[in-house]
């Protein structure tokens, strides 16, 4: 694991017992397509990682996790890209203004002891629970995560001009 991520994720060690971040016993990431087909593609993706890390049995509520996420960050960040365009409903999708953007990526991170997602986007806009009425498709995300981790946070992305990365922390059986 490169410094660049240390960098990225050294908010998220605070408020948690200490852990070494150098100690990490894998991390993989996942680029995100700008579409939402990308969130079928993430849930897939941590199947397959839990299932190489042996950890199979927390993967429903890590997947709800990831699914909730990947899905903030591309219906709130969406970027362009060659996969083609992203189209949330109902506001029409609009190109990021920055064309330096970096695209959004998921990356797993397991600890003896605990896992990290964490999804990183384009936008500076900090995520926000919604209110959702009873019969609202969404507005409920970030409920959710809070729900079914151990704990979640954000903060800006680190060395660049935009975005954030938004993570939640599971212990580990």
């Amino acid at each position: 694991m490169g410094t660049k991520v240390l960098t990225m994720l050294q908010p998220l060690w605070q408020g948690f017992p200490p852990v070494d971040p150098l100690a990490v016993s894998g991390s993989v990431s996942y680029s995100l397509a700008p579409r939402f087909e990308s969130v079928r593609g993430a849930r897939q993706f941590t199947r397959e990682t839990l299932h190489r890390w042996d950890l199979e049995e927390v993967f429903d509520s890590v997947a709800l996790v990831v699914s909730e996420l990947v899905t903030n960050a591309l219906r709130h960040a969406a970027t362009t890209g060659a996969a083609g365009a992203y189209e949330p409903a109902p506001a029409p999708y609009e190109p990021p203004a920055d064309p330096d953007a970096l695209p959004a990526r998921l990356h797993l991170m397991r600890w003896s002891s605990r896992l990290v997602c964490a999804v990183r986007d384009s936008s500076d806009a900090s995520p926000e629970a919604g209110t959702a009425d009873a019969g609202a498709e969404s507005g409920r995300g970030l409920y959710l995560v809070d729900s079914f981790s151990d704990g979640w946070g954000w903060h800006p992305l680190a060395g660049a001009p935009h975005g954030k990365v938004v993570w939640a922390q599971f212990r580990l059986p």
